[in-house]
């Protein structure tokens, strides 16, 4: 009998990947018990391809991340931006897409720049790569929250300015809350010489967005490199990044 591939690529269960998400949609989230979003259906792609039966675990982001850590779970997905911190506790696959700097506003506001963001009510998610960054910039009033759903019902409310969250987040946002106006604002990145002076600015620049996979499943996350790459290649990736509303360029 010829074993399954999916037999030596080191996940906690012979043949299943288990996965810890969040409901961050467009991104991730489970519908009559399946996953559904972008970061879900590449996932699934290269887990069929692999033989791999999925099984997710709805947490918060801090779970998604700690759970990979810890080796609860084989790998996070859904918006998860390279960390040099972050790539200490866990692997990384190779990007699945990019993510440049934006913004989510009510209305017409605009802050086009780190220098705009100061003395401003700038808000993000906890545990998110922005988090520090805000930090870094003078006299700015950071709030963070636990969740997407507070980060946005704050931001319709005025509570705070701008925010910094996941691109198509905002995006779906607003296609489901019209009346709330949410719009995208993108975001000039920092100079070299700003970056220098304040190097917690560097995750203002554009990110790096992959699967994260626990250090103690190596197998997995070279596999899953060879997919991630062929759906590159194959032009699914760029269909389905198309499909939740991104630029496949």
């Amino acid at each position: 009998m010829v074993s399954s591939p999916a037999a030596g690529l080191g996940t906690i269960e012979k043949g299943v990947i288990k996965v810890a998400i969040e409901p961050y949609m467009p991104y991730t989230d489970v519908k009559n018990g399946k996953m559904v979003g972008l970061d879900a259906e590449i996932l699934q792609e290269a887990a069929a391809n692999l033989g791999l039966k999925v099984e997710h675990n709805v947490t918060d982001f801090k779970g998604m991340l700690g759970g990979v850590q810890s080796h609860r779970v084989d790998i996070t997905i859904g918006g998860v931006g390279w960390g040099a911190e972050r790539a200490q506790k866990g692997l990384f696959t190779d990007p699945v897409y990019y993510s440049p700097p934006a913004m989510a506003v009510v209305g017409d506001k605009s802050y086009k720049t780190v220098d705009n963001l100061k003395g401003q009510k700038v808000g993000t998610v906890t545990g998110y790569v922005w988090e520090k960054s805000i930090k870094a910039v003078d006299d700015v009033d950071l709030k963070v929250y636990q969740d997407a759903a507070t980060f946005f019902s704050d931001l319709a409310a005025g509570r705070i300015d701008v925010g910094f969250i996941d691109p198509l987040l905002v995006t779906y946002q607003a296609q489901q809350n019209p009346a709330t106006k949410f719009r995208l604002v993108y975001f000039t990145p920092p100079t070299d010489e700003q970056i220098a002076a304040k190097p917690a600015y560097k995750d203002f620049r554009q990110i790096q967005i992959a699967f994260y996979v626990a250090k103690e499943a190596a197998k997995l996350e070279k596999a899953l490199d060879v997919e991630i790459n062929k759906m590159y290649s194959n032009g699914k990736l760029a269909a389905m990044i198309t499909e939740w509303g991104g630029d496949p360029e």
